[in-house]
């Protein structure tokens, strides 16, 4: 009798370029382990390489640059538990190089630009978030990690934004209706603040999906404003507000948990933690516990490093109660 699973659990993270999709994936294999991950970055299925793209006169965020028929075969194998050999896109030389062997594991995750574009991939994913960095905090940060990383001036850096802007808004965004999760980021409205230095972060959550219960703060249902600044959690001007309530979002039902300005002190995060239910924590004070282990990853003091740690326990949740339906239901053969 077999009860051990052997169900791959797909993950699919979808977000501009820049958007903080690796900080949200080094807390993911925090919680999964980084053996039993395996990460697909969805650039391989580039189907024209740099020169290609010149070329034709399309980005790499346009479709016809890229090979859907391809990506789903290759994701539906994996899911299947077969090996697949997927192609390489070498960023450096803008290149398609010799394709790499990869054996299913047990969570893979789709990352990047389009997992949520082509609805048979979409179809295949277990669990999908969004990172939706609005375009007031896309400029800043990408202002503050190109001119000071890479010498560009903030014409360069401006101009790059605008010339992917309008495939940005035809191909990328539209995938937020079809995510589960998404994690809103957007410039504070406690005080003026033209740097993007405090952010107001929000975690829509989808009402009504199988095996996902929303994380809530106080009362399930309710609209709550909460300042916990005071004896309890050390806040600097401007401070911190808490939301949560019910929405909707692209005609779906959705509860949504918002936090804006920044934490002073993360172990501190357990006050917060105690108020919010539905975490998926196993023990108490595992959420703080997680975000003190990358206390100067990007976003770690705010909203942002708060809703990537609590997406990552819901799919653990998801995760978990897949794979104990798949192992009962082999128990049972």
């Amino acid at each position: 009798m077999n009860t051990e699973s052997n169900r791959v659990v797909l993950i699919g993270v979808a977000g501009d370029s820049g958007c903080g999709k690796s900080t949200f994936l080094r807390r993911l294999k925090d919680l999964f382990g980084e053996q039993f991950m395996t990460v697909i970055c969805l650039d391989d299925y580039h189907s024209l390489d740099r020169k290609g793209r010149k070329e034709a006169g399309v980005t790499a965020l346009n479709p016809k640059a890229n090979n859907f028929d391809l990506m789903y075969e290759q994701a539906k194998a994996i899911k299947n538990g077969q090996a697949i050999d997927k192609p390489i896109y070498n960023h450096e030389t803008g290149e398609i190089d010799p394709p790499e062997r990869i054996e299913p594991n047990k969570v893979v995750v789709l990352e990047g630009l389009h997992p949520l574009y082509d609805e048979r991939v979409r179809n295949l994913l277990d669990f999908s978030v969004y990172l939706d960095i609005s375009d007031e905090v896309k400029i800043n940060w990408k202002i503050k990690r190109d001119m000071a990383e890479r010498g560009h001036t903030y014409e360069d850096v401006l101009a790059s934004i605008n010339a992917r802007k309008p495939d940005f808004t035809a191909y990328i965004e539209p995938q937020k209706e079809f995510a589960d999760v998404v994690i809103q980021v957007l410039p504070t409205e406690l005080i003026e603040d033209k740097e993007s230095k405090y952010l107001r972060v929000r975690l829509i959550q989808k009402e009504g999906i199988e095996g996902f219960n929303t994380v809530y703060l106080f009362d399930e249902g309710s609209t709550i404003d909460w300042r916990p600044c005071g004896r309890k959690l050390t806040c600097a001007y401007p401070g911190i507000k808490l939301f949560y309530g019910p929405d909707t979002y692209y005609n779906h039902d959705v509860s949504v948990l918002e936090v804006d300005g920044r934490f002073d002190n993360l172990e501190e995060m357990i006050y917060i933690e105690n108020h919010l239910s539905n975490t998926a924590t196993k023990f108490y004070g595992e959420m703080t516990e997680l975000l003190l282990k990358h206390p100067d990853a990007p976003g770690a003091n705010d909203g942002t490093g708060l809703f990537q740690v609590l997406v990552g326990l819901k799919m653990r949740e998801a995760y978990e109660l897949l794979t104990k339906e798949e192992a009962k239901a082999a128990a049972a053969v």
